[in-house]
């Protein structure tokens, strides 16, 4: 062998020498050679003497609608090799992709995040069986229980919201991302709970909005923590369900009626920021008027009924009827509408009393028997205790106070 052969051989082995072996999982650098019909990169792996292609879909982790316009043939980059293709109709003898290097860097990131115990803001993308899907430049999952502190029925509600989640397990080997959102509630809440607690008293008014309801009540939002409104807190009126007068959203104007600092809870009113009904009660249900109530509740010695929301007032058992009434419920039932007559108004000490009798016509030997008294009223109060057993007074305070207890 010449030696000119020599030299032959030993630049090419040299340069054989020189070229890169392309492994499965390297970064590798390279050129844009062409752009194909189906918007491909057909790629020009430096050093190698081999080429790659990267398909439309691994181009971007975004959506690429114009490639050419993002992509010039002459560009150069670096690409993840992602598989040997062969001679396929690919175009090339490597899988190449760019979103996988984007996503390496994420996965990169993220792990220096979770080492940091930092957390990252994800868009919820989608709700699936036992969870929400989100995008963290990644994939990422969080489970149902850890996205709030609280049961959600609908998950599809938070889908486009936007939550600050904390990491809880990460292996980008296997693309999987754990996160919670509930941490990060949870020290949010206590912070804002201890500022709130710190500011706030029994007794004050404050402004918040319905954060959700349930049967027993709604939960308001003062600022970073909630206080709960009971049902019987709502209003003066009867409410069956929370949500029959209240919307998630509201803005509604509570009184702190109980706090419990060490278990962080906070009792709430709404009616107690409204009038009083007593205030009004001598406008509405003046002594001597006549006013439809409804009867709420029977006991031995007569009947309360609602005069207007949040007013109760007495009829005891001898206002019921000119007749002799042995029993309230044999002649009143719970929820019945009746007339009745105002016999006496005592805002002060929240006092009303109530008379049917009044309004019923006196039959003819109940009129003569009515010549020696005066009203049926004074007959009622003169009446010996033994027969009576009640003033008027001694009536509606006893009633009042059974009803209190």
């Amino acid at each position: 062998m010449s030696e000119s052969d020599e030299q032959t051989n030993k630049d090419l082995l040299k340069a054989l020498d020189s070229v890169d072996q392309v492994e499965i999982n390297e970064v590798v650098s390279g050129e844009i050679l062409a752009i194909d019909n189906d918007h491909q990169l057909i790629i020009g792996i430096d050093n190698s003497g081999v080429e790659g292609v990267v398909p439309r879909r691994e181009l971007s982790s975004q959506p690429v609608d114009d490639v050419e316009s993002k992509f010039k043939v002459g560009d150069k980059g670096k690409f993840v090799v992602v598989s040997r293709i062969g001679d396929d109709k690919e175009g090339g003898s490597f899988l190449l992709s760019i979103r996988r290097l984007e996503e390496r860097k994420v996965w990169d990131e993220l792990k220096a995040k979770a080492e940091n115990d930092e957390t990252i803001n994800v868009t919820v993308k989608n709700a699936v069986r036992g969870g929400l899907v989100v995008d963290a430049g990644v994939r990422g999952f969080i489970p149902a229980s850890m996205i709030t502190n609280h049961f959600v029925r609908n998950l599809n509600q938070y889908n486009g919201q936007q939550f600050e989640c904390k990491i809880v397990e990460i292996v980008p080997e296997k693309n999987r991302l754990v996160l919670s959102h509930s941490e990060v509630v949870a020290k949010n809440e206590e912070e804002a709970r201890e500022k709130v607690m710190s500011n706030l008293n029994v007794g004050d008014v404050v402004e918040g909005k319905v954060a959700r309801m349930t049967d027993f009540g709604a939960f308001v939002d003062l600022g970073g923590v909630d206080g709960l409104v009971h049902v019987s807190e709502i209003s003066y009126e009867r409410v069956n369900k929370p949500s029959d007068v209240l919307k998630n959203g509201q803005d509604v104007k509570v009184k702190v009626i109980a706090m419990d600092e060490e278990r962080g809870r906070i009792s709430l009113s709404i009616k107690q920021t409204m009038p009083q009904p007593w205030d009004t009660v001598e406008e509405k249900a003046p002594k001597g008027s006549t006013v439809k109530v409804t009867i709420k509740r029977l006991v031995d010695f007569g009947a309360f009924a609602e005069v207007i929301p949040g007013v109760e007032g007495l009829i005891h058992i001898s206002q019921i009827s000119h007749k002799h009434v042995n029993t309230p419920s044999d002649v009143l039932k719970v929820g019945q509408v009746v007339d009745a007559k105002v016999l006496d108004v005592n805002p002060a000490e929240k006092r009303l009393a109530l008379s049917l009798r009044a309004l019923e016509p006196e039959e003819e030997n109940e009129k003569d028997s009515s010549d020696n008294v005066e009203t049926t009223d004074n007959a009622t109060e003169d009446a010996p205790e033994e027969e009576n057993g009640f003033t008027l007074g001694d009536i509606v305070g006893k009633g009042l106070d059974e009803d209190n207890q």
